[in-house]
């Protein structure tokens, strides 16, 4: 994190203290001399831009805001109003950058308080609504609630059924009976259903809870398709760089390879490093370090290979004092992470995967949420969200000090995880492994149940077969 930044100079105030200098705008547009600041050459909150209207084609006036949303970061909030026709119309974008990676939410609606829950919907993030088989591709970006996210899709709907009843019937039957089934699940007629965002740009977002248990909202990070990475226009079409030379060799654990790569920030071409790590009493891991001498983009992640073991594995670690915080700690791509007595859950996927110290993944852990919840915009939240937050973290900062006793449980169904053993080559009475089956939804997940290790020549064969006699057809 750098320095922060002045806040009488910063364009993304937060959103709690840009709608107090609202506030007093209009006070002083009632002629509230108490209300008028000594500085009367205050500058504008909201930048108002004459628009033509797509609707009329006469001129309207789009009002522009830049803030900060909490959980999240900078925004840009867009209204256009039209005096002419009275069209209207709202939306969020994203002022950052596309992120690093894709991101996925779920969260589990069940009960009438959960449907208040904020998200954000970029303009290039699919939401879904399984139960309702609702899916709504990447359109406008929007800054709503979950109850707002389904309201819209429901008056549109609901827009053109006059001329639907009258010109076609059936058609009018059949959105009718999903309108009123969306009104169920608003009535909380169809509780719990899930409201899932799916965002290859990184940019969408589902507010959080202290008080949610597992599963309920989850977040998880994901490489992007090539397909993804051209449709947000992250194809490097220069051309005008060298890229690293990539020869077939053997890869050694005393040695540092380098091939080429894009950047996923400024989509240059640019070169990642691996290296072979033997991790003592585990298994060989891949280290993988990025950088773009373009942009400055950094980033590591670390891979484990090998074959997928018949079994997962839960690794729960007691962590007694500051010598625990030492240990050495691979948590992989599929692993969960939770710890009680921190009422901390951290699902498959969140952080990546990560070779360090005990201490360095809680830090990371404080950090990203922390960035989230409360960099420069915690006066937005409400005060007992706030102070349970402040609690959460608290808790976790003594957890890093070594001033109070957790535990750590690692949840792997493809057992890639490791947390080192002091006491090696003798079990540790601190460490727990524990072999288990995984569930069905795990191998699902997993892609495992879809997996053919016999037989496979043969399948091939017959689709290269169908191939050759599809194109003698069209020949």
């Amino acid at each position: 994190m750098g320095a922060p930044q002045d806040p009488n100079t910063d364009m993304f105030k937060n959103i709690g203290a840009a709608v107090e200098e609202v506030a007093h705008a209009e006070d002083i547009t009632q002629g509230n001399s108490a209300a008028v600041p000594e500085d009367a050459n205050e500058p504008q909150i909201v930048d108002n831009i004459e628009s033509l209207c797509m609707n009329c084609h006469e001129q309207g006036t789009t009002r522009l805001l830049l803030t900060r949303i909490p959980f999240f970061r900078e925004v840009v909030l867009m209204s256009f109003e039209c005096p002419h026709c009275h069209f209207r119309n709202s939306e969020v974008q994203s002022a950052g950058t596309i992120q690093e990676r894709g991101s996925k939410y779920a969260l589990r609606i069940d009960n009438t308080d959960d449907l208040s829950r904020q998200l954000i919907k970029s303009e290039t993030c699919v939401s879904r609504i399984p139960e309702l088989d609702l899916e709504i591709p990447a359109q406008r970006g929007q800054l709503t609630n979950a109850e707002g996210l389904i309201n819209t899709v429901l008056e549109d709907l609901e827009t053109d059924q006059e001329a639907r009843k009258e010109q076609a019937p059936q058609a009018w039957e059949q959105i009718q009976k999903f309108i009123d089934r969306g009104r169920d699940f608003l009535a909380g007629k169809n509780f719990p259903f899930t409201i899932e965002l799916d965002d290859p740009a990184g940019n969408s977002w589902i507010e959080p809870k202290t008080t949610d248990p597992r599963g309920k909202w989850i977040r998880a990070e994901y490489l992007r398709t090539p397909e993804q990475n051209l449709k947000l226009g992250l194809t490097d079409t220069t051309g005008d760089q060298e890229k690293p030379e990539s020869e077939d060799v053997e890869i050694r654990p005393d040695e540092v390879h380098t091939f080429p790569a894009t950047c996923p920030s400024c989509a240059r071409p640019c070169a990642t490093h691996m290296k072979l790590v033997d991790i003592p009493h585990f298994q060989e891991v891949i280290i993988m370090s990025t950088v773009c001498n373009d942009c400055g983009y950094k980033s590591n992640e670390v891979k484990t290979g090998g074959a997928v073991p018949s079994k997962g594995r839960i690794i729960t670690l007691h962590v007694e004092d500051e010598e625990d915080l030492a240990r050495d700690i691979l948590k992989s791509e599929t692993c969960a992470l939770s710890c009680p007595e921190l009422n901390l859950d951290l699902q498959a996927g969140t952080l990546g995967g990560r070779f360090t110290t005990l201490e360095g993944l809680l830090t990371n852990v404080h950090d990203d949420l922390y960035n989230r919840i409360f960099s420069e915009s915690h006066d937005s939240l409400e005060s007992e969200s706030a102070e349970r937050w402040k609690k959460f973290f608290a808790d976790l900062k003594e957890a890093i000090d070594g001033k109070r006793k957790f535990t750590v449980i690692l949840d792997d169904p493809l057992a890639a995880s490791y947390v080192q053993n002091i006491c090696a080559p003798d079990p540790d009475p601190q460490l727990e492994i524990v072999d288990v089956d995984r569930t069905k939804e795990q191998e699902d997940d997993l892609g495992i149940s879809d997996m053919k290790t016999e037989g496979y020549e043969e399948d091939a064969k017959k689709e290269e077969e169908a191939k050759k006699d599809q194109e003698e057809v069209k020949a």
